[in-house]
């Protein structure tokens, strides 16, 4: 009789702890940033401050927000896997072939644990100190170019994607229409 009675305890607990497992599993996947809809392995947290970071440095300078693309978001996840298996290095995508660039694209590497989205944008803005205004020519796109493709006035839509590599991690952006057309004023 006394088995009984502590097997019965030991049963109702196990059930209990299992019910609250269950629950909690739920409500962690209902928190969880849907993979799918940003279509990057980004969080909802670093794409939400890669949008605001971008739009802040848009709206300075008087330009457009700019919303998420999660196709664009797979289209940066793909190179940013990539440059992984191959060089783990930044490299820009070719102009030709099968990896052959469609829409504008600024890359950063970063020590892993230090460095995050948040440092790349800070890193491509950082650059307005380079831009002296005018239309871009091939004397002066070089030193600003991340940041005139971050501010780029006909560019809508933007998709990140990061991965880690040897330590570091590589974040690629990509925003639709691209920029940083010679002869054209960014804004």
């Amino acid at each position: 009789m006394k088995l009984s009675i502590n097997f019965m305890k030991f049963y109702h607990i196990a059930v209990i702890i299992i019910i609250v497992a269950i629950v909690s599993y739920i409500n962690a996947k209902a928190t969880m940033p849907d993979r799918k809809a940003i279509g990057s392995t980004l969080t909802a947290q670093e794409v939400e401050q890669l949008l605001q970071l971008h739009n802040k440095a848009r709206a300075e300078v008087g330009v457009g927000p700019l919303s998420w693309s999660k196709q664009l978001a797979v289209y940066a996840q793909e190179w940013a896997v990539h440059l992984a298996l191959t060089k783990c290095r930044l490299e820009h995508r070719p102009d030709t072939g099968e990896w052959r660039q469609e829409h504008g694209e600024n890359l950063f590497m970063g020590t892993a644990g230090y460095y995050g989205v948040a440092d790349a944008v800070g890193a491509w803005v950082s650059e307005k100190k380079y831009y002296k205004g005018g239309t871009l020519t091939s004397g002066n796109w070089h030193a600003s170019g991340h940041y005139t493709q971050v501010v780029w006035k006909d560019t809508m839509h933007l998709g990140c994607a990061k991965i880690a590599c040897k330590g570091n991690i590589i974040v690629v952006c990509n925003y639709d229409p691209p920029g940083n057309f010679l002869g054209q004023k960014p804004y």
